[in-house]
């Protein structure tokens, strides 16, 4: 087998085998793996790839497209407000790269105008359409530079859904890709449930020869790996279809991606969104795509805020990210657009920084950095909380009401406020009656309802 010199590794290695497209009778299922009928499979091989990550790290987001497919559409307004926010946050060197959004209909297509008006550098504007020609149009109307194209990747979207061979799917994505190339639009192909596809027999064959028309049009073609169903695992020697680790070291390898044109997206189905996100990061993929909230089809998508903070940990910078944004985004979510946040998630949820435990409470009266993750109050603008007790004293009523109605300035209330001061006796008599539990932010809003009605108008 010929030897060539790896100037990457700095190593001689042996030469690819180059693989070739398998079009089977039948689709290939992988039953073995995922009988349906009974909970998927996580089987091993035990090989394993090397960490290797890429040079520049980014984060890219698909709020505007797989994210408003959750929930109620979001306004024009809505979406330029949120992406005004995003790149606020994404910071001067862009490191939230790109924003993805569709081109269906007006509203969306108004959307986009709006946002491009902005003159923003980053996130950068992208399209996302299907895997057909005609569709094009949409792309090449809005004056985007780069657009997604869907690749449905699996047997199970060829063969069942498309009714077609992994040629004739092929053929069709690689036509929308020359009609872009054709105009000088960046394609990024979403192979669509990749994670469920034949890597060996469809997708390395299949991505080679994305490769070669973007070596003949010398125009980059990303590929973004999508893990639809979120059945990636990152344990070592875990065998593929499911292996982050192995797809991303595949895709770089064998089909010869180059790292920056390579972009993870996943869905929180089995609970391992941010770590196969992060995974796909130390093993190649240059880009992690996101949402805001990591709101998203059915269980979501992997949440912007929680890229944000392990690219920090991973860069040890947040590399000019501004992450207050991440409370003001959170807020404006329940305050404009009405979307019920889960109080204890991470860093945007209302309970994310609270405690309840009055040992805690002993602990963040004492210093905030023994029960604090770090500090909220400056990193995110948001000071920790400490629930109300039996220790909390008219002092800690008077933090838990303003810190629950963001009161500041002249609007704060002060622990010698009479409506305070009647709490207090109301709970004094709760607890010297027996009670042992924290008092509950339902509870405390009934109570201010009662005293202080003006701010629960």
């Amino acid at each position: 087998m010929p030897l060539t010199f790896n100037p990457k590794s700095n190593t001689l290695e042996e030469e690819l085998y180059h693989y070739q497209l398998q079009e089977p009778d039948q689709p290939n299922l992988f039953r073995d793996l995922f009988p349906y009928g009974e909970p998927p499979r996580i089987s091993f091989n035990h090989r394993l790839v090397p960490m290797n990550p890429p040079n520049r790290m980014y984060i890219s987001d698909t709020t505007f497209r797989d994210g408003q497919q959750s929930m109620p559409p979001f306004s024009v307004e809505q979406m330029v407000d949120l992406f005004k926010m995003m790149s606020r946050l994404s910071g001067p060197n862009g490191i939230i790269r790109h924003s993805e959004f569709f081109l269906y209909t007006e509203k969306d297509r108004q959307a986009v105008e709006k946002v491009l008006e902005l003159g923003l550098p980053y996130p950068q504007v992208t399209g996302y359409i299907r895997g057909r020609k005609e569709e094009f149009k949409l792309v090449k109307a809005m004056g985007l530079k780069e657009t997604g194209i869907l690749c449905s990747a699996s047997d199970y979207h060829i063969f069942l859904k498309l009714q077609m061979t992994r040629r004739q799917a092929i053929d069709m994505y690689l036509d929308t890709v020359r009609a872009a190339l054709e105009e000088g639009v960046i394609p990024r192909c979403h192979l669509e449930d990749i994670t469920r596809a034949d890597f060996y027999g469809f997708i390395v064959p299949f991505v080679q020869e994305l490769m070669e028309l973007s070596r003949e049009a010398n125009l980059p073609v990303k590929i973004r790996a999508c893990d639809t169903l979120g059945f990636g695992v990152t344990y070592p020697g875990a065998s593929m279809p499911r292996s982050v680790k192995g797809i991303v070291y595949g895709l770089i390898t064998y089909a010869n991606v180059p790292p920056e044109q390579l972009e993870w997206h996943g869905h929180n189905d089995f609970y391992k969104v941010l770590i196969n996100a992060s995974t796909a990061w130390l093993y190649g993929c240059a880009t992690a795509n996101g949402t805001l909230l990591g709101i998203g089809e059915r269980t979501g998508n992997t949440p912007i805020e929680g890229l944000v903070f392990e690219y920090a940990g991973l860069r040890g910078t947040l590399d000019g990210m501004d992450p207050t944004v991440i409370t003001e985004i959170a807020r404006y979510f329940e305050d404009v657009i009405g979307h019920q946040i889960s109080p204890n998630q991470p860093f945007v949820g209302r309970n994310f920084n609270l405690t309840r435990a009055g040992i805690h409470a002993d602990g963040l009266i004492k210093d905030e950095e023994i029960y604090n993750i770090f500090d909220t109050g400056a990193i995110l603008g948001r000071a920790p909380v400490v629930a109300v007790t039996d220790k909390s004293g008219r002092a800690g009523i008077a933090h838990w009401i303003n810190t629950y109605f963001r009161l500041d300035g002249d609007n704060v209330i002060d622990k010698r406020h009479a409506g305070v001061d009647a709490i207090y006796e109301e709970l004094t008599k709760e607890y010297d009656a027996g009670r042992t539990t924290s008092v509950s932010d339902e509870e405390m809003l009934a109570l201010v309802r009662v005293h202080l009605p003006e701010l629960a108008e």
